[in-house]
């Protein structure tokens, strides 16, 4: 078993969600994973705090949003903040995994402790958004708002992006949801 491979996180990840898949996320155990990675226990919890973060990851993603509204230009509004923003999400982290995605939210529907994990890693994404556009000048009361909305623009695009057979770009979603809401408050 090599201890320090390169592709360590990819392999546990990708054995890990194997697993879940086949057998559920509560009955999957970390030794389990670990086996089917090829790789150890301890190096398991080199990259992850436990089996949930596998599906979750860290704080990358809460961090990852904060420095975009962070390093967006100065002249760009907030909500161009959030669709550029929103766009780049799609492109890069969900286009072309549909189907993954589809078995991940699963896997997450079928327990109670995943449903409220990922509560809480929206709530921290919601924050660190909220934070980063005060950081940028936003009035705090606004800054709330516009990071919620950024957040409901995303989870209410993708579940119709995974309810989908029909082929569409979640980039299209999302676009289409900005003209719907821009629509509703003029």
């Amino acid at each position: 078993m090599s201890r320090w491979a390169d592709d360590a996180r990819e392999r546990l990840e990708r054995a890990a969600i194997e697993l879940f898949l086949e057998r559920g996320f509560t009955a999957t155990t970390v030794p389990e994973i670990t086996a089917r990675a090829g790789l150890t226990t301890r190096t398991f919890y080199r990259h992850f705090s436990d089996k949930r973060e596998v599906l979750f990851g860290g704080g990358e993603i809460a961090a990852w949003a904060a420095d975009m509204i962070a390093e967006a230009p100065a002249s760009w509004a907030p909500m161009r903040i959030i669709a550029e923003g929103l766009a780049e999400v799609a492109a890069s982290r969900f286009e072309g995994r549909r189907e993954e995605l589809r078995a991940l939210r699963e896997v997450v529907r079928s327990d109670d402790g995943l449903r409220e994990r990922e509560l809480r890693k929206w709530a921290d994404l919601t924050e660190a958004s909220r934070v980063a556009f005060v950081t940028r000048g936003i009035e705090p009361v606004r800054a709330a708002l516009l990071a919620q909305v950024g957040i409901v623009m995303l989870r209410v695009s993708v579940e119709d992006w995974l309810g989908r057979d029909d082929g569409r770009a979640l980039t299209a979603i999302l676009r289409d949801a900005f003209t719907a809401l821009r629509d509703e408050f003029a």
